[in-house]
Formats: C-alpha cells, sequence, structure tokens
C-alpha cells in the first residue's frame, strides 16, 4: 500500500519509523517488586510489535524506585537492569518495529505504592495533597529536584547503553513533570513556579540533562498535555490553557526536543483520556485495592459500589465528554501545536478507524498517531488496515476496562461481547501475555 499515508516512513531527524502507527504507553503490573522487569515485559511488547506498529512507546517507566505508579511495573533507576531492557528492544526490532523507553515519575500520582513507597508522602511540586484520591505529597526541595533531574539523565543513558531507539519525557496526564507545569497543580514560589517559563523549568533542566548525558543524537520526545482540563473536581482551577500549551511546545522545540507527542487533562485516567466509557461494575470490583493510597479513595469507593450514589460520580466524570468524540477526541488541540512547531507531533486519543488517520495526517494535524485501547482489542490492527479494513473486524468499544482492571488483573481486554460471550475465550486471550516465544526468552 505504497501511496497509504499510513505506511509511509516517518523520518525524524536520528530514527525513521516505518509507519505512522505508535503503540501508546500502556502495561500491566507484569514486573518484579524490585523494578527488574519480567519475561512477561518481553510478550507483552512483541505482541504490539508482531502486530505491525512502526513503533512502541513503552509503558511509564520510572527513573526512581519511589517514582512508580504502582509496585509491578519496571524501572530504570539500576545499570543492572540493562542487559534486561535490551532484551524488550532487541524482541521489538526482531519485528521492525522501534522501542522508545518512556521516562517517568509519578510524584503525587502514585495510586498502588509497593513496599519501598509505603508510609511516605510522595514527591511533588506542592504539598496540597491531589484532589480526585486524596494522595499524601511533600513540596520538593532543591536538593531533591536535582536529584530527580539526574535520574532522568541516568535513566535516558541506560536506555541508550540497551539499544534503545529513544527516549520519551512523560510531561503529560498528571505525572510529577505534569505537577510542575500545570498553573493549577504548581503552587511554589520559588524559580520552580509562578509563569509557565518557570513552571517549565523543570522540564527544560532534565531535557538539558539528558543532552549533556546522551549527546544530540539520541532521539529525544516529550509527551505533555495542550489542555490540563484540571477542574475535574469542579471546583478546582483549570489549569494550562491551550495558549499556554502553544507556548510549551515552542519551549521544548527550542530545548532540543526532537517530537512531542501531544495528549490532555492533568490526571489520569481522565475524563477525556482515555476517551470513552466508565463501567461501574468493573472499577466496584478493582477499586478496592487503591482504599490504603489516598485520603478520599473510601468516599470514591462508595460512590463506584453503590448504584444509588453512582450518579453523582458519573455527573462530576462525564460533564467534560459531552459533545466530545472519543476518536481524535483532542486533534484540535493537536492541530494548533503542530501549526506552532516544526518537529514532529504525534496526536493520542482513542485511534481505530484508518480513513480518519488518513485524513488528520494528511490534513496536516499531526505526523502520526499512537493507540493504546484498540491496539489491546487488536493487535493486528496495522495489518487488519494494511488488508484493507477501515474499521478492525471487531472493534474496540472504548468501554476502558481493560484499564478498570489493570489495578488488580492482567491487562488485557474484559469487553465480553467482543467474545461472543464466551468467557473462557476471554480469559485465554487475557492470559496469552505469559506465553512466550522460544526465541523472546530471556536467558536464565
Amino acid at each position: 500500500m505504497g501511496n497509504d499515508v499510513i505506511f509511509e516512513p516517518l523520518k525524524w531527524r536520528n530514527i525513521e519509523i516505518k509507519n505512522r502507527i505508535f503503540r501508546s504507553s500502556i502495561s500491566g503490573r507484569f514486573d518484579n517488586e524490585d523494578g527488574s522487569l519480567s519475561q512477561t515485559r518481553v510478550n507483552w511488547e512483541s505482541k504490539f510489535a508482531r502486530g505491525g506498529v512502526g513503533a512502541i512507546i513503552s509503558s511509564f517507566v520510572p527513573v526512581m524506585l519511589e517514582g512508580r505508579i504502582a509496585a509491578g511495573y519496571a524501572t530504570i533507576h539500576r545499570d543492572d537492569f540493562i542487559p534486561l531492557w535490551q532484551k524488550v528492544g532487541e524482541a521489538a526490532h526482531s519485528f521492525g518495529c522501534k522501542f522508545i523507553l518512556q521516562l517517568s515519575h509519578s510524584g503525587r500520582q502514585m495510586d498502588l505504592p509497593g513496599v519501598a513507597n509505603q508510609h511516605r508522602r510522595t514527591r511533588s511540586s506542592t504539598s496540597k495533597n491531589e484532589t480526585l484520591h486524596g494522595f499524601l505529597t511533600q513540596a520538593m526541595t532543591k536538593d531533591e529536584i536535582r536529584q530527580t533531574v539526574d535520574a532522568f539523565a541516568a535513566g535516558a543513558w541506560r536506555a541508550q547503553q540497551a539499544g534503545l531507539d529513544g527516549v520519551e519525557l512523560h510531561g503529560a496526564n498528571g505525572y510529577l513533570i505534569t505537577q510542575f507545569l500545570s498553573s493549577g497543580i504548581n503552587d511554589r514560589r520559588d524559580e520552580y513556579g509562578g509563569d509557565l517559563r518557570n513552571r517549565a523549568r523543570f522540564l527544560m533542566e532534565i531535557i538539558q540533562a539528558i543532552r549533556l548525558r546522551c549527546g544530540k543524537d539520541f532521539h529525544l520526545q516529550v509527551k505533555f498535555s495542550a489542555i490540563d482540563f484540571n477542574n475535574v473536581i469542579p471546583w478546582e482551577k483549570k489549569g494550562n490553557t491551550l495558549e499556554e500549551g502553544i507556548e510549551l511546545a515552542k519551549m521544548i522545540e527550542q530545548a532540543g526536543a526532537d517530537a512531542l507527542h501531544v495528549s490532555t487533562g492533568s490526571l489520569f485516567p481522565h475524563p477525556l483520556n482515555p476517551p470513552g466509557d466508565f463501567d461501574f461494575d468493573t472499577i466496584a470490583t478493582t477499586y478496592d485495592g487503591m482504599l490504603a493510597s489516598g485520603m478520599y479513595t473510601f468516599r470514591n469507593y462508595l460512590t463506584f459500589r453503590y448504584p444509588t450514589l453512582r450518579p453523582i460520580f458519573r455527573w462530576i466524570w462525564f460533564r467534560m465528554k459531552k459533545g466530545r468524540p472519543v476518536e481524535g477526541v483532542s486533534i484540535d488541540q493537536c492541530r494548533a501545536i503542530k501549526q506552532a512547531v516544526k518537529i514532529p507531533v504525534i496526536s493520542t486519543g482513542g485511534y481505530q478507524t484508518a480513513s480518519y488517520i488518513r485524513e488528520i495526517i494528511g490534513n496536516g494535524s499531526c505526523d502520526g498517531v499512537s493507540i493504546a485501547r484498540a491496539l489491546i482489542a487488536n493487535n493486528d490492527l496495522p495489518k487488519q488496515w494494511e488488508a484493507g479494513r477501515d474499521l478492525p473486524a471487531i472493534p474496540c468499544t472504548h468501554c476502558n476496562k481493560c484499564l478498570l482492571n489493570a489495578p488488580k488483573n492482567p491487562l488485557g481486554c474484559y469487553e465480553l461481547d467482543r467474545f461472543g460471550g464466551n468467557y473462557e475465550a476471554m480469559i485465554e486471550e487475557v492470559f496469552s501475555v505469559y506465553r512466550t516465544h522460544p526465541n523472546l526468552a530471556i536467558p536464565t
């Protein structure tokens, strides 16, 4: 399909992607308590590389053990993890797929603390509790900021030593970098707070530190939220506007980033990210794992557990979704960013229709799209498009049951209707991530 823009190579400054489809950052709790990755991680990433995506953006990979969203996520905080990440990269490369490691730190957005994180206030730009779950926080000192900047640079160096194709800084969706960038969250009065340039100082220092450690030829991209929409709890500040998002994009480009990955929202999950439904029956069985994590988690659990209380949460959660599409939920924001910069721009937001993706790439709204849930539902989605389908044979319903199951269960598609009501077939597919191809096994 040589005339199909979806399958045209995307040539960046230092790497070339074989098509315009990126597996977005998503993974389950597949790894070990100490942060070392497991064979299941290799199996998971290989499913998407085999399915035909041009590049995989790894799941949230903390640069410090204390920076995990949840225990069971692999980290990049130790040198002896380099060979393990090398194995993941080699597995992706064996299918002609690039692998970009997403460097991250949860900050206050720590859903399921592990042994190393219990009984601690999490580091953030602020000492205010997070407002949806009530996670306890402590504003970082300048020494802690410097240590964290160094940890990001060291993580990028380890990714480079592992032979991975680049790194992405996760500056979106409410994690630590967002907590500095957002005017709705950052209440500091030093040089890391106040106007946008000060709020962006932490991110700019990370980019500079990575360039000093890894050189100018190692691919570096930044994921950030074009608009915060921070007022999920109605009385909260709205946070950064699109105008600030555009200015931030220009600053990131000037600082030396090679590409931008445009998202939306100041926490995760967010009503607009991922867009789609919210299944109360699912979260009522999984959210109890978070009860000890925050001050407001028991309140939330009650609204999920009891049908008479669900309308309260449904109104809060869905009021932002009104009138917005699922597919391309933030493409207008991405288009505005794309028009303001010269570096490539990736859009994320509910994509699975080939004709629509061709349209937004063709009209200059973005250079490529990143996908998570539709690829969980159909690992071979790019191959289905290449075979001529516009939508996959059994499309993703964007029910979000995959993510709502994630706190307690293996990540996978839990939409029973997609399996013809066959529960055993659904579980068989979810458990397929634990099966290892002999050529992809980590040596013991």
